[in-house]
């Protein structure tokens, strides 16, 4: 029996291919970079059962480097880390890590310089 490689994105539509650079187990949309939640606990099991959409919602670094992206399941709220391939959106990667900029959780007028 014959595996597919390549799954059209939920999300945007994208056909995209599991070839991924950087990775093993593409799991997310390149263009988009929202995912399904198809694995419970390791990369690539497809043991979920939910299989709901998954939002990206942050990015995190973790080694020398490698940068992470941070999905939640829009059904059940669990969260997945998942390593971004070469091939994913720049533009919404830099989106997602500058998001936290936008909201900081105090009055952005406190700030001063005391140099």
């Amino acid at each position: 029996m014959a595996f597919a490689r390549s799954f059209q994105c939920t999300q945007c539509g994208a056909a995209v291919s599991l070839d991924a650079p950087g990775t093993t187990h593409r799991n997310h949309c390149p263009r988009c970079l929202w995912s399904r939640h198809l694995d419970r606990n390791t990369p690539g099991d497809r043991k979920a059962t939910c299989s709901a959409g998954m939002e990206p919602i942050a990015v995190t670094v973790r080694g020398k480097g490698s940068w992470v992206l941070v999905h939640r399941c829009l059904s059940c709220g669990r969260l997945r880390l998942n390593r971004t391939a070469g091939d994913d959106n720049p533009l919404l990667l830099l989106r997602l890590a500058a998001l936290p900029l936008t909201m900081p959780p105090f009055p952005v007028q406190r700030l001063q310089d005391d140099g």
